[in-house]
């Protein structure tokens, strides 16, 4: 691969990461936070391909005004070094390959299959902030699971939330409501887990988005998994949703 090609896969690289910044597209990888170094990113590396291919065709313009027997002899001699030392360049052009599948597929976003096979990863807030008096309380998964573990839903009793999430069934069909967790991006993204009790449909599949209404209640379960704490929520009413812009939860760790 020569510089002109790899200055083209870097200039097609940043394109691709320039759309998917400005759009949503982004968001089924890292979390909204980063957008601005995505961004960013896309920006250097198609400044950087501009200017690879001016110097190459400057520098080739060069070398042909010189016409010096001296350069060409250089020239070929280098071609010979490329030829027979390192041939391995080639293999580069499997770069096109994750980004053709950037530009051309937008992978779903983790689901109960990965909750179902990790462990809840809910972690103590460091604090619990006032909560509005709207009622329903809109709450993340992640805020109401913290709460009812290690608040002990102190700042839940008595007041009917709103939750969304998608749902998974554990092995022994307990369904649960979940929000995957990110730290950085969907390779480190981990699960958030709520059972469900109550009033919940009869009927439930793994992967459909529900918005729940319902009370704190004191049961919890120990994720077969890791052992890690799960809440319940009674349910009221549950009803199915069409699934969020950002399908991950970036409440965790904030």
């Amino acid at each position: 691969m020569n510089r002109q090609s790899q200055a083209a896969v870097l200039f097609l690289l940043g394109a691709a990461l320039l759309h998917a910044g400005t759009t949503d597209l982004y968001l089924r990888y890292v979390k909204a936070g980063l957008r601005p170094l995505l961004l960013a990113s896309g920006a250097i590396l198609i400044v950087t391909a501009l200017a690879t291919a001016w110097y190459e065709r400057r520098r080739g313009r060069r070398q042909r005004e010189e016409g010096h027997e001296e350069n060409r002899e250089e020239n070929r001699e280098e071609n010979r070094e490329e030829g027979h030392t390192h041939p391995e360049p080639r293999v580069s052009w499997l770069l096109i390959l994750p980004l053709l599948a950037l530009i051309l597929v937008a992978p779903p976003a983790l689901g109960s299959y990965s909750a179902t096979r990790t462990g809840t990863a809910l972690q103590e807030p460091l604090a619990y902030p006032s909560l509005p008096v709207t009622d329903p309380l809109p709450l993340s998964v992640v805020d109401y699971a913290g709460r009812a573990v290690y608040d002990h839903g102190r700042t839940l009793t008595g007041r009917e939330v709103r939750l969304t999430g998608f749902v998974a069934l554990d092995h022994d069909g307990t369904p649960y409501l979940v929000r995957m967790a990110l730290n950085c991006c969907a390779a480190d993204a981990q699960p958030v887990k709520i059972g469900l009790t109550g009033d919940i449909p009869p009927v439930l599949q793994p992967d459909t988005w529900l918005t729940v209404t319902g009370t704190y209640t004191p049961r919890t379960l120990r994720d077969p998994v890791n052992n890690g704490p799960i809440p319940f929520i009674k349910v009221t009413t549950a009803k199915p949703t069409p699934t969020p812009r950002d399908p991950y939860d970036e409440s965790w760790n904030n």
